[in-house]
Order: C-alpha cells, then structure tokens, then sequence
C-alpha cells in the first residue's frame, strides 16, 4: 500500500513539476484529481495538498526564471494583488452556480493552450514589450488580473493557465518572462490556498503531503532549468506537448471512477 501511495505521488508529483517548471501550470489540476481517483482522498484535502505542493514549487521555478532574467516582478505584484481580490469576488459570485461543467474548463484550455504552442509558438522579444508605457503596463497588469482572479473564483481552477494565456496573447510577454511571472504569482496565490484549506479542512495525510511536495519541487525545478537554457522554439514545442498531454492525462483520470 506504501508502495502504491508513493508511486501515485510521484507521477502526480512528475506531472504537476513539469506543468509548473516549464508552462506555469497550477500543480491542483494535475495532483488533486490523482489523489482523489486513485488514493480515494476528499478533493477537498487533495486540492490543499495540491496547493501545498505548489507554494515550493511555484517559488523555485521563481527563483530559477528571475535568476536568468525571465521575472517581471513589479508588474507581477500588481497583477498579484488584482488576481487576489477578484478571486474572493469570482468565489463568491459562484456559491449559488453548478460547477461541474465549469469544472473541465481548465482542463480543457489547458489542452487548447498546449495545441496552440504548438502550432503557433510565441515568438515575442522582450524589447516589444519594453516598449510600452509604464503606466500602461500597470493598467493592463491590473485588468487582466482582475479578469483572471474573478474567473479563477468562479471556475475554481486554470489559474496559472489562464496567466499564461493572457500574458502571452494579451499583455505580449514572451514564453519565459510570462512563465516566470505566472510562477511568481502562483507562489503566493497557492499559499493563500492551501493555509485556508488546512484551516477550515483540517490537516490531510502527512506522509502524502510530505511525498507530493518534495516530488512536485524536485521536477518544477529541473524543469525550469531546462526550461530558461532551450531556444525560444524548442521551449514552445516542449511546453505545448507538456500541456496537452496532461490536459489529456487529466480528462481521462477525472472521468476514471
């Protein structure tokens, strides 16, 4: 049985570390849904240990992306403190809406965004977005944060999906700075999470949390080496694969039991 937990945290541990290393992706979309399917954990306990898994990982990843100079951290905390409060907003708006069907929404656009990668890869220099006004980049900081945070509350997952989307498509950050600011985020986001879940859920199964953090920290780390030393186009290919391989992974474990 010991076995059998360790190996499902280490896969969960896999999948979430390199979804965040090299894409920014919320380690809840892939290990929450793991743990309640094959470790028959409450989804509630599973998304704070998902959290959990992603406060280290999210701030490593950080560190590596700020360390080789892919971190806007200004607009970052602007962005931050908008995804923050419109996140309360989006969860509050929600308490009276079925979230089944808005519950794939993440995982699907997870898929999406990973095809799209592929396809058309961002190619953006960090001088296009040098180019912009300081203040315009703080007001776009704000609304996108705002929109992002009030979807997040409401469908309750894609966080880090949908940062990346939007730094990329709408703000014009190229991959690495948009990855390395959407992990930025993450790391307080998902702090936020997991110390609230624990509070109100109460403290889940240590030896799984333990596992799942130390397995989710290993592979975000190692994946955002190789992540801030690949070409711009190898790091579209390799992110777009990642993506849609997990959303396809995770479509097929939700819909396991």
């Amino acid at each position: 049985m010991l076995l059998y937990t360790i190996l499902i945290c280490f896969l969960a541990g896999m999948g979430a570390g390199l979804g965040t290393g090299f894409a920014g992706m919320s380690a809840a979309a892939v290990i929450s849904p793991m743990l309640a399917t094959f470790l028959d954990m409450d989804p509630y306990l599973a998304v704070g240990i998902a959290l959990a898994s992603d406060v280290l990982a999210s701030a490593v990843s950080a560190y590596t992306y700020g360390k080789n100079k892919n971190l806007d951290i200004k607009n970052g905390f602007v962005m931050m403190a908008a995804v923050l409060c419109f996140t309360v907003l989006g969860s509050f708006v929600a308490n009276n809406v079925g979230k089944t069907t808005m519950g794939s929404f993440s995982v699907f656009m997870t898929m999406l965004l990973g095809i799209k990668f592929i396809v058309k890869p961002v190619m953006t220099t960090k001088e296009a977005r040098a180019g912009k006004s300081k203040r315009r980049q703080i007001t776009e900081s704000v609304i996108c944060g705002t929109l992002i945070g009030f979807i997040c509350g409401f469908v309750g997952a894609g966080g880090g999906m949908m940062m990346l989307m939007i730094l990329t498509s709408v703000l014009g950050y190229e991959l690495k700075t948009a990855v390395g600011t959407s992990v930025f985020i993450m790391t307080f986001t998902a702090l936020t999470g997991s110390v609230s879940h624990f509070a109100l859920g109460g403290m889940p199964d240590i030896t799984v949390l333990i596992l799942c953090v130390l397995f989710t920290l290993l592979w975000a780390r190692l994946a955002a080496l190789w992540a801030n030393k690949a070409t711009p186009k190898m790091l579209n290919r390799i992110t777009g694969v990642i993506l849609t391989v997990l959303g396809s992974v995770i479509l097929i474990v939700n819909y396991v039991k």
